[in-house]
C-alpha cells in the first residue's frame, strides 16, 4: 500500500493567543504552532496500514512554523518520505490549500500514484472538516471522511472504512481505490517517538522541498472584519435553593436584562 498523508500545522492552545496589529487574525509570529491533532491520526493510521500491508507512506505539509519538527517525527516514526510546499507568502485557507495541494501532487516529482490519502477531518482553526472533500475534487477521486478504521483489499482495489456519525452511530462503507480518506481517530492512539530517534532520523533521512503551483484566485467564502480577546466581565453568580425557586431567580435575571 502507498499512502501520501497531508499533514497541517495548528496553533498550540495551551498557550496564550495574540491577535496580530491588524486585529483580523493570529499574530502567527508569536504562536507556537504544532501538528493538528486529527492529521496525527492521519499518520497513526497510516503507518499501521503500512505495517499490515507493506508498501510505503509519504507524508506531506505546507511550509509553516515549527512544519520542519512534524515532518522530521513523521519520518521518526517509520514513514518513508518527507515533502514540503514553499513559496507561500501568507497563511491560506483551506480552500486554497487544497488547491496547493492538489496540484502539488499532480505535478510534484513521484508522488502520485498512491492507494490513499490521508488527512485529518478537522484542526482547532478549521473545524468545517473539509479538506478530505477538497482534495478529492481537485484529484477526482472518491471520498470517504470522519472514519475511526480503514480496512483497504488491495487485491480488489478497495477499502471497508468505518464512519462515525451523532449519538455514537456508526456506519460501514466500501470505497473504491485510490481515495481520499478523512481520519477523524486511528485505530490506536498516536505512538510516540524519543527525541533521540527522531535526531536520528535527521542525520539519515531528508525533507524534501517544491515550490507552491500558481493559485487560482478565488473570493474567500468569509471575509474577517475583527478579531478581539476575550473580555474580563462581572463575576458568575450561583444560583442556590430548590429547582422551583432558581429557574424563578433565573427568569427574573433574564427578563431584567431584557432576555425575556
Amino acid at each position: 500500500m502507498d499512502i501520501l498523508v497531508i499533514l497541517k500545522m495548528a496553533p498550540d492552545v495551551v498557550e496564550e493567543l495574540e491577535i496580530d496589529p491588524g486585529g483580523t487574525r493570529l499574530d502567527l509570529e508569536t504562536t507556537r504552532m504544532i501538528l493538528s491533532e486529527s492529521d496525527d491520526h492521519a499518520l497513526e493510521e497510516a503507518l499501521l496500514l503500512k505495517e499490515r500491508h507493506g508498501g510505503k507512506v509519504t507524508v506531506l505539509a505546507i511550509d509553516a512554523a515549527e512544519v520542519d519538527d512534524a515532518l522530521w517525527t513523521a519520518l521518526a516514526k517509520g514513514a518513508d518520505r518527507a515533502i514540503k510546499v514553499t513559496g507561500l507568502d501568507e497563511p491560506i485557507t483551506t480552500r486554497a490549500a487544497a488547491q496547493v495541494i492538489g496540484k502539488t501532487c499532480q505535478e510534484g516529482p513521484g508522488i502520485l500514484p498512491v492507494d490513499m490519502i490521508l488527512t485529518g477531518t478537522q484542526a482547532i482553526d478549521d473545524i468545517d472538516g473539509l479538506m478530505a472533500p477538497l482534495v478529492s475534487f481537485h484529484l477526482g477521486m472518491p471520498c470517504l471522511s470522519i472514519l475511526t478504521a480503514i480496512r483497504p483489499d488491495p487485491g480488489k482495489r478497495c477499502a471497508t472504512a468505518l464512519r462515525e456519525f451523532a449519538s455514537g452511530i456508526r456506519g460501514e462503507f466500501q470505497i473504491t481505490l485510490p481515495a481520499v480518506l478523512g481520519v477523524q481517530s486511528a485505530e490506536k492512539p498516536p505512538r510516540y517517538v524519543p527525541v533521540a530517534k527522531v535526531r536520528a532520523a535527521m542525520k539519515t533521512a531528508r525533507i524534501e522541498t517544491v515550490d507552491a503551483p500558481a493559485l487560482e484566485e478565488a473570493a474567500p467564502l468569509i471575509s474577517v472584519k475583527t478579531m478581539r480577546k476575550p473580555e474580563v466581565a462581572g463575576k458568575a453568580i450561583m444560583l442556590e435553593g430548590p429547582p422551583e425557586a432558581v429557574a424563578s431567580e433565573l427568569c427574573g435575571i433574564l427578563a431584567g436584562r431584557g432576555l425575556l
